[in-house]
């Protein structure tokens, strides 16, 4: 044997020992393109109702939300109508207060004319009865 028929037995055994390895890694690739497939046909059935479910969450939200923006105005006309309430009852305040400060005055002013009054007749009283 040449040269070239050793060269020749020697890339026949190499194909020999690769063509070996390779059928059973083809064959894995083969499996796991097929797991693949099957994974991703499942979850695609699965998504699907999960995305129309979904949709139909956004479209109820958008609703919601769309409903909640119109009461916002509501919202703020109670606020307001609210802090006008709270300020006309500190204005009630106030002159509550000030009637109150008058009416304690002037009910001293009673009292000491009472007193007074009283202290004058009966100083007039004691001289009429000398």
């Amino acid at each position: 044997m040449d040269i070239v028929g050793i060269a020749a037995v020697i890339v026949a055994l190499t194909l020999v020992v690769l063509a070996a390895f390779l059928i059973p890694a083809v064959i894995e690739i083969r499996k796991t393109a097929s797991a693949l497939r099957d994974f991703v046909t499942g979850t695609g059935s699965e998504l699907k109702p999960l995305l129309r479910d979904l949709q139909s969450t956004l479209a109820d939200l958008k609703a919601i939300t769309g409903e909640a923006s119109t009461r916002t105005d509501d919202v703020k006309c109670f606020m307001e109508a609210l802090g006008d309430a709270g300020r006309n009852l500190r204005t009630i305040n106030g002159v509550v207060g000030s009637v109150s400060g008058v009416l304690a005055s002037s009910s001293m002013w009673l009292t000491g004319a009472r007193v007074a009054g009283k202290f004058i007749l009966e100083r007039i009283s004691r001289k009429g009865g000398k």
